[in-house]
């Protein structure tokens, strides 16, 4: 049973609450009071009916016993070999549960950390050859904890395991959604591309009616045609330098698939990956090694426990998102190479346009015009090969699994 220490005055934990302006020692009291009356933990009548955050409940109760908090996470990796043997009957009525092992000392939640008592039940239940830290904690919290940690034996904690796949999940669907963005920035960078194709077709039609016979009658229109091909070659060239400098800019190939990887490298912590025949990965890339990867992972639960199939469930769940974020990738890879390749077509017309217009018009003031649209082509060339020519080597795998499925 616990000593009257942990249970005289409970009100007198949160104290320091009185001193931070949170409460006055009146309503303290009264809350003391409530929680009797009501059969509950003095820190639930503040939480809930006080609306005292739980961060500052944990730090009065820390300033008052002396020691660090803690707070409930499922996705506390709690070592099993703590948890054998364990009545949670009992960790609830004496609110402990050893949450980590730092070396060879235990660590203990506690919602009495410097009650004798608690420290006694820790040492029968738990042996008195350990070293023990405690640090306090909220009785709900330690009830989570029960909850969570003991509703099956301990070899098989799926429950916290669902939590982090979850949160996996997360991450690859906040990448997946990075890469949609990158795919609408080359989406839009191809539209703008269209205003510079029309520009410059503009200026190419214009610049030759310039050196027909009706070039003196018409020469104002001509010119005119000069110069709203150059507005658009303009505005396409500004909105490609707009999303080029953004903050999505697009990134390099090699960084959209280290992105990737890092996104998925949750397999092999959390699922089972055959190694199969490493032959079979021999002359791949690295993007298709990883979607192989993917069609090579599963998870080994056995169904001893009500809570396996949704743990079988949420692991292969995340295998199928893991699946998605690297077919994003090369989704994105390709629309990249795709863009790229949208500068090249045009720009080996312009710049083979421009040669044409010099060599068959003698030298004049216009040529001016030519060099233009070559250096413009050349550019656009040159950066085409740079978007789409790391993509050469990309093998697009995902196909050959879909029947798998």
């Amino acid at each position: 049973m616990r000593t009257m220490s942990a249970v005289v005055d409970p009100a007198a934990s949160f104290a320091p609450l009185v001193d931070w302006g949170f409460i006055s020692a009146q309503e303290l009291r009264a809350a003391g009071e409530a929680a009797r009356v009501r059969d509950l933990e003095i820190e639930d009548v503040l939480r809930y009916d006080r609306r005292i955050p739980r961060r500052k409940l944990l730090e009065a109760l820390a300033l008052s016993s002396g020691c660090d908090w803690i707070e409930y996470d499922e996705r506390i990796p709690v070592p099993p070999e703590l948890l054998l043997g364990l009545d949670p009957e009992r960790l609830a009525l004496m609110l402990w549960f050893p949450v980590a092992l730092d070396g060879e000392t235990v660590i203990v939640a506690a919602r009495h950390p410097t009650d004798p008592a608690v420290s006694e039940d820790v040492r029968e239940c738990m042996g008195e050859d350990r070293q023990y830290q405690f640090m306090v904690a909220l009785a709900e919290e330690i009830t989570f904890f029960v909850e969570d940690f003991l509703n099956s034996d301990p070899d098989h904690l799926s429950g916290n395991e669902r939590t982090s796949l979850a949160l996996w999940r997360n991450t690859m669907a906040r990448w997946r959604t990075k890469l949609a963005t990158y795919r609408t920035d080359f989406a839009t960078v191809r539209t703008y591309m269209s205003f510079l194709d029309a520009g410059l077709t503009i200026i190419l039609v214009g610049r030759t009616l310039l050196r027909n016979d009706r070039a003196v009658r018409f020469a104002p229109f001509y010119w005119s045609m000069i110069g709203f091909g150059m507005f658009l070659v303009l505005l396409g060239l500004i909105s490609y330098y707009r999303i080029k400098r953004s903050y999505f800019r697009p990134p390099r190939h090699q960084t959209l698939i280290e992105v990737t990887a890092a996104s998925v490298q949750f397999l092999e912590d959390y699922q089972f990956v055959d190694k199969g025949d490493v032959e079979s990965t021999e002359g791949k890339t690295m993007l298709a090694r990883l979607f192989d990867l993917t069609n090579r992972t599963g998870a080994v639960i056995e169904g001893s426990c009500d809570n396996k199939p949704r743990s079988l469930l949420a692991h292969q769940r995340s295998v199928f998102a893991a699946q998605r974020t690297v077919a994003a990738c090369y989704r994105t890879i390709y629309a990249r190479a795709r863009t790229g390749l949208s500068f090249i077509a045009p720009g080996v017309s312009f710049a083979s346009g421009g040669l044409g217009l010099i060599e068959y018009f003698r030298p004049s003031i216009l040529n001016l015009i030519d060099i233009f649209l070559i250096v413009l082509g050349l550019l656009m060339i040159v950066d085409g090969i740079m978007w789409s020519w790391p993509c050469r080597k990309e093998n697009y795998e995902a196909l050959k699994s879909a029947e798998a499925f």
